[in-house]
Parts: structure tokens; sequence; C-alpha cells
């Protein structure tokens, strides 16, 4: 079905109010457009290192609504709005929030849009490719992938966490994986920030014993149990849980007490690898190795800096485009 979208030019300190009143009139599904940037403990929750430049803030704001105006789909009658009831209530509402803020021009902008999956129409772009010479990445959703003989095929569908296997990022710390992880079958591994949990799966599919997977996200969480029961893989070989091992010391505690690993391998962002590398050795065994990536190349001294003071030293840095690994002991 086609939506019919209000767009109220605004001010940002009226943002909250204006989505408010629209709620009070039952529209759901309000947006909000700004140039205020995100703060460094949004860009941790949200998984960003690099951000568009954003034009200096002016104070405009755009708060948008999608309504199924009336007469526009009868298969939606109960969720219908009159248009120009609604865009009255909203100039009503303008006109009385003026008297104690500034709300700008009020001006209101009408347009229409398709009912879109905006969650899953990425799918259709992401389809079986391998990865290294003998990983394949299988998505759920797709044909089968062509694979050859001794091929690790890896089916995978992240949801809304991160982790398709495709990011240099990832690619950096899977050579790592390979590296490391011995035949003998015997290796435990940290994955710090699971995601979707394609590092914990392509860990066991190479031999690892057992992975400890942990994420901040249950979102990221839910994903990996249930990528991990896709590719078949034996419950007692994993845990997965939530919970934050730098801020959380309760937390690192329980993981801690689940043993050492051989392995930490770490895919997230600089900004958290370095906080990270202060407390990670506490989850390693002696000799063990730990893999960073997720580092973006301007970032690079920073995080080498922050290994070397917390006691690391660096056996491998790997290049990627524009990202960074490292391998330290």
């Amino acid at each position: 079905m086609k939506w019919t979208k209000i767009t109220i030019e605004t001010t940002t300190q009226a943002t909250d109010m204006l989505s408010y009143v629209l709620g009070e009139y039952g529209v759901e599904g309000i947006e909000v457009e700004d140039k205020i940037p995100l703060s460094q403990e949004e860009k941790e929750a949200m998984y960003i290192d690099i951000l568009p430049e954003l034009p200096p803030d002016d104070g405009i704001a755009y708060v948008s609504c999608y309504i199924n105006a009336t007469g526009q789909d009868s298969e939606h009658a109960g969720n219908e709005f009159d248009l120009k009831e609604l865009c009255k209530y909203i100039q009503e509402q303008l006109a009385d929030m003026s008297s104690y803020m500034e709300v700008g021009t009020g001006k209101i902008s009408i347009g229409e849009t398709e009912d879109k999956d905006w969650i899953n129409n990425w799918k259709e772009f992401f389809h079986p490719f391998r990865l290294e010479d003998n990983i394949v990445i299988q998505p759920t959703w797709t044909e089968n992938a062509e694979v050859k003989e001794g091929d690790i095929v890896i089916k995978i569908d992240p949801g809304t966490a991160f982790g398709t296997g495709s990011h240099e990022t990832t690619k950096l710390c899977i050579g790592g994986l390979k590296k490391y992880i011995a035949q003998d079958g015997s290796t435990t591994v940290l994955d710090a920030g699971c995601g979707s949990g394609i590092l914990s799966i392509i860990a066991l599919k190479l031999g690892a014993a057992r992975v400890y997977g942990v994420d901040i996200d249950k979102l990221a969480v839910d994903a990996s149990i249930e990528n991990l029961k896709l590719n078949d893989i034996e419950n007692s070989r994993y845990t997965i849980a939530e919970g934050n091992i730098i801020g959380d010391s309760s937390f690192a505690d329980s993981v801690e007490k689940n043993g050492k690993y051989d392995i930490v391998v770490a895919n997230i962002l600089a900004d958290v690898i370095i906080p990270l590398s202060s407390v990670v050795r506490r989850f390693m065994k002696q000799d063990g190795v730990f893999i960073s990536s997720g580092i973006i190349y301007s970032k690079e001294e920073d995080v080498k800096k922050a290994l070397v003071e917390n006691g690391f030293e660096i056996i491998e840095t790997n290049h990627m485009g524009e990202w960074v690994s490292f391998v330290s002991k």
C-alpha cells in the first residue's frame, strides 16, 4: 500500500513535544531529522565509528509521520486518519506550543511513499559469497551456494545484528582465527562483541573446542544463538551471554569463572578496543592471543599505544582497505 507522509518543519527544541502530541492523536512511527551530532554513548551503542560530516546545527528539525489517509486503503480502514483534520490539529498544537517555546516555521509538507519492509529489503543484495579460500557464507534466504570439496559453509541470518562476514574488519578477524586456532581441537575462544555470531561459528567450524560469545545488545545475542543453531553446532560447545565485560564487573567475573581463553577476538570499534585492552588479559591464558579489528586507519596509533601500555606485545599488524587488525600476546 501507499502511505501519506506528513513532514513538519520545526525546531530541535520542539521535536519532543511535537512527537508527544502526535502520539496523543494516535499517530505511530514518528521520525525526527536534525543536525545534532550523536553522543559518544550513542555511537558506542549503535556500533558507529565513521559518520558523515554534518553541517553546523542550525536549530531546524523535521518531524515526519506516515499515515493511512481516509479512503487510501480499505484493508487498513481501522487505522485511517482524515488528512485535513490531522493537519488542522498539528497547526493548533504548534500555535499552542509557540506560547512557551520556539516552534520554527511550522510548515507542513505532504508526500507519498511506498510501504516497504525496510528491515529486510537489504537481503535482496546479499548473496552467497566465498571468504578466504575455503569458507562460504550462505544467507538462509538465498539459493544454495556453489561449494567445493573441503569447503566450510556458514549459514547466516544476521537479522538486525551486525555481521554478514563481507566487511573487511570481519575478514581480518577470520584470517587471524584461521592462523591461531590449533588443529588438535583444543582451542578456546572468547568472542567479545559477537554480533550475529559469525566469528563464533567460524571459530567452531575451524576446530575450536568451545566459544564464549558476549554482546551488550540483546538482539545480537538472540541472532548469535539462532545462527549457531542453524549451523548444527552442539549446545555444549558454546555459550552466548548479554553483558558488558568492560563496565560491568559482576558480569566480567561470571565470564572469567568459565575459564581462560586461548584466543580473544574483538571486531568492535577502536574506541571500545582501547578500554577493552585494559581488562581483556584477565580472560586470556598466559600464551593467549588477542585479535582486535574494527579499527579505522586514523585510529591505528591510538589502539597500538593502548595495547602496548596495557602490557601487550603486538605480533601482527594487518591492513585491509581503510581498516586495521592487531594480533597481540
